[in-house]
């Protein structure tokens, strides 16, 4: 039996944001989402929280990955709860008839 070396794990930076992009599946339209760490932003009737958001060391331009909470007004429960990967966006995907969101990047200012 092999044993493999955390070593091989992508080290990661916190960043203090991200830009989400929500796709809008009636009408076609996308709007980007800046948001804060720990800020809620509506989208449609979806209410989005930013957990967190990492991005390789010294690449804040590299694979994003934010930690997400996404809720619908009116109805109780979470739609997606977890991490998104920007450079595999069908990897953990939240599921609704109208509306798509995935992660574009983190911000760094």
């Amino acid at each position: 039996m092999s044993v493999v070396a955390l070593d091989a794990q992508e080290q990661v930076s916190q960043a203090p944001g991200a830009v989400l992009r929500g796709l809008d599946k009636i009408n076609g339209v996308t709007s980007d989402i800046e948001l804060a760490a720990g800020t809620t932003a509506a989208f449609g009737t979806l209410q989005i929280t930013l957990d967190d958001c990492r991005y390789p060391v010294g690449n804040p331009a590299g694979n994003a990955y934010a930690a997400l909470e996404i809720s619908e007004m009116g109805q109780t429960g979470t739609l997606f709860s977890g991490w998104m990967v920007a450079s595999a966006p069908a990897l953990s995907a939240m599921d609704h008839p109208r509306y798509d969101v995935w992660v574009m990047s983190c911000t760094t200012s």
